[in-house]
């Protein structure tokens, strides 16, 4: 890349992920930062999103930039058969920096490719989603006060779960243990277990959701049934309550444990856990703001003091 874009949570090393958690930090104590005066930001949403685009607008905003972009693919020219190199290259001409979500895996970086100025990739198919990843990892840096050593469970559609294999990726830097919890139709795709067993990371499958699994947990990552992502209707309709957490099911957790979930739910977590001081989703999602500012500005260069 000739640019500084972020199109998978593989092109930050360790050092580049605590560097932008302690970017992250500063904007979380002072998110208010003049530091994006004069500078244009697109956002580019090839597919829905409610929290990513709106919290990517807020952290431009609150840095004092100007957005430009669409949220409708529909009415666009790319609607008309315009392709995304000449949708990117005409964007370029507009833009400091382009925040692009697309339905196919690999857009992203194609985009990164053809593009004279930073992409930062907010989500491509079912394949990464790497800012979703730096605020959750600033999420459980937060609540656990290290990254170090975590047994980290993950429930419910690791299939197609974008936001869990950009997770798997973003902690293997810091020794975690995970136990993947998933139906038979939702398993973990072989390539991260592969990496993780590259890696000499620990982990283990279940189909159970089981006490035992949530009570060793430091971080239990509830994900949702993508409907979206399903060509038989059939297969999600039996998959999609297949894991449920009530608010009982927390009295033998640990004390530090923390629930998060990238949002929207759906039936996955009931509304009982919202009360629970170990219910952290929705913090997790002020904390995307913080993070996509330090994101930001760590792409188009701009120092933070």
């Amino acid at each position: 890349m000739s640019n500084k874009s972020l199109v998978s949570i593989t092109d930050y090393s360790k050092e580049d992920i605590l560097r932008i958690l302690s970017l992250t930090k500063k904007f979380d104590e002072q998110p208010n930062r003049r530091l994006l005066e004069g500078k244009v930001c697109a956002t580019l949403f090839f597919e829905p999103s409610t929290r990513t685009r709106l919290s990517f607008e807020t952290a431009v905003n609150r840095l004092g930039g100007r957005i430009i972009g669409f949220s409708d693919a529909a009415t666009t020219s790319s609607s008309k058969g315009e392709t995304l190199k000449d949708t990117i290259l005409m964007v370029n001409n507009y833009s400091d920096i382009i925040i692009m979500r697309h339905h196919l895996e690999g857009a992203a970086r194609y985009a990164s490719e053809v593009s004279s100025v930073p992409i930062i990739n907010a989500g491509d198919g079912a394949n990464q989603h790497p800012t979703q990843t730096m605020l959750d990892i600033y999420s459980i840096y937060k609540t656990q006060g290290t990254l170090e050593n975590l047994t980290i469970t993950i429930v419910g559609d690791l299939k197609y779960g974008r936001t869990v294999h950009s997770l798997i990726i973003g902690m293997s830097h810091f020794n975690p243990t995970f136990h993947f919890v998933a139906p038979e139709e939702l398993r973990l795709p072989d390539t991260y277990k592969n990496f993780c067993d590259k890696r000499g990371i620990k982990y283990d499958e279940d189909i159970d959701f089981s006490p035992e699994v949530i009570n060793h947990a430091d971080i239990l990552y509830m994900t949702r049934v993508q409907r979206e992502r399903f060509t038989d209707l059939m297969e999600y309709e039996k998959v999609k309550n297949v894991y449920i957490l009530r608010k009982d099911m927390l009295e033998g957790t640990k004390d530090n444990l923390r629930i998060l979930h990238p949002l929207p739910r759906v039936n996955e977590i009931q509304q009982d856990v919202d009360d629970s001081p170990k219910a952290y989703y929705f913090e997790q999602a002020k904390n995307g703001v913080f993070t996509r500012q330090a994101v930001i500005c760590d792409a188009l260069n701009i120092k933070v003091d």
